[in-house]
């Protein structure tokens, strides 16, 4: 075990009080008004397993088929409920329907965050038993990053959350290399991070580079090319971190992420954010 897989901290952000826990069920959650551009089945997931899941090479057990057949058509209460049922096993599809559920569908700026929360907060739990757990270690890095995001990157900072984020990606690349998609988030993490602060006290404070943010994104890349969210991600990291100069360099990568056919309704709601950045 490493040394970074030893020091999981705490998460930084408030728990759910029970009545928050119990208003967030998946029951009450709404559906995107998007289509799906197909529909799968739990053969269908499993023959595509590794196209729609890039970092990961092994399909999950076969009782897990059904809830990530649910993930991937976009009915992602079910797919949560689904993950809930099989315990500890589903932990991974739970929070990732949870998250993607919270950025993308939810309408309601509190909802969205305490759904946030209690990504962050089931994966710091799964974490004090499985400290190398990758998809523990990325949601947990996840959560904290949207969060921060929506509240203020510059009050998340303060609190200390930058290196909280920071350190749990770098420990989830150090266990698993090839996760494409813990390389855009750290991308982000240094784009951001120099916006607000400067690269100054960026490289000082929280050791972050802008060419660092670049190698990230490029990397993610060659381990994923279809990464429609790694394309939307490094053309907003190149606006924080050089603005106008690097504007016709980023709207390429978004006409480039607009234009990838979508294999599932997840990376169809990253099409769609994809083409409202062209119009904005």
């Amino acid at each position: 075990m490493s040394t970074l897989a030893r020091s999981s901290p705490a998460s930084a952000l408030p728990l759910l009080t029970p009545s928050e826990a119990q208003r967030l069920r998946p029951e009450a959650w709404l559906r995107s008004t998007l289509t799906p551009p197909r529909r799968f089945g739990p053969e269908q997931v499993r023959a595509l397993w590794p196209e729609l899941h890039p970092s990961e090479t092994t399909p999950p057990d076969t009782a897990l088929l059904p809830g990530w057949a649910a993930f991937h058509n976009g009915d992602f209460a079910q797919a949560a409920a689904l993950a809930q049922a099989q315990g500890p096993a589903g932990q991974a599809l739970l929070n990732q329907s949870t998250a993607t559920y919270a950025c993308y569908v939810e309408p309601r700026d509190a909802t969205r965050l305490a759904l946030l929360r209690q990504v962050a907060t089931r994966a710091q739990e799964q974490l004090q038993a499985q400290p190398e757990d990758p998809g523990a270690l990325y949601w947990l890095a996840f959560a904290l990053g949207r969060h921060a995001q929506a509240v203020s990157v510059a009050r998340a900072l303060a609190k200390g959350l930058g290196n909280q984020i920071k350190t749990t990606l770098e420990q989830l690349l150090a266990v698993q290399p090839g996760h494409a998609d813990a390389h855009f988030a750290l991308g982000t993490f240094h784009a951001e991070v120099i916006d607000k602060v400067g690269a100054l006290v960026g490289r000082m404070t929280y050791g972050v580079h802008a060419d660092a943010a670049q190698a990230l994104f490029e990397r993610g890349l060659t381990l994923n090319p279809r990464s429609i969210m790694g394309r939307i991600e490094y053309a907003r990291a190149l606006l924080a971190l050089h603005g106008q100069e690097r504007l016709d360099e980023a709207t390429r990568l978004y006409e480039a992420a607009a234009a990838i056919e979508p294999l599932d309704m997840r990376t169809r709601l990253d099409q769609e954010l994809a083409r409202q950045s062209l119009q904005d």
